[in-house]
């Protein structure tokens, strides 16, 4: 059965399901930054999903990343799956633009992260509602 692990659920915020993911925004509102986490058991790598679940994941972060570039008005869109931390498959998505606080550099550990208030949060999740709406 199928469990977020638990420090994704410590740092995001869930946003919903897709066909196949959970969708969770990282809970650092210095960036447009969102975990796309395929809905499967044990699974670290991306080669352990079957075929179809790897068509599906990519169809996913593909219409995430467009979508997420178009709201946000990037200059590059981040996609990652390191997985060093938390073992758990878990793609990053992440809007980048020139002169942020990392730019060119990756975003990890270049400052702590700045958590979402709540009329941010709250901001940020109507902002996103359109896409979210387009990937279930």
């Amino acid at each position: 059965m199928f469990q977020l692990h638990e420090r994704l659920a410590a740092d995001t915020h869930y946003l919903g399901c897709s066909r196949l993911c959970e969708i969770l925004l990282m809970n650092d509102s210095t960036w447009p930054w969102i975990i796309l986490v395929p809905a499967v058991p044990d699974i670290r790598e991306i080669y352990q999903l079957d075929h179809k679940q790897q068509v599906r994941l990519l169809e996913e972060s593909s219409m995430l990343s467009r979508g997420m570039m178009e709201l946000f008005s990037g200059d590059k869109m981040n996609v990652a799956a390191l997985g060093n931390m938390v073992p758990q498959l878990h793609l990053h998505h992440i809007v980048r633009f020139e002169g942020d606080p990392a730019w060119p550099g990756p975003v990890w550990g270049k400052q702590p992260p700045v958590p979402y208030e709540g009329a941010a949060l709250a901001q940020v999740k109507e902002k996103l509602k359109p896409l979210l709406h387009h990937l279930t």
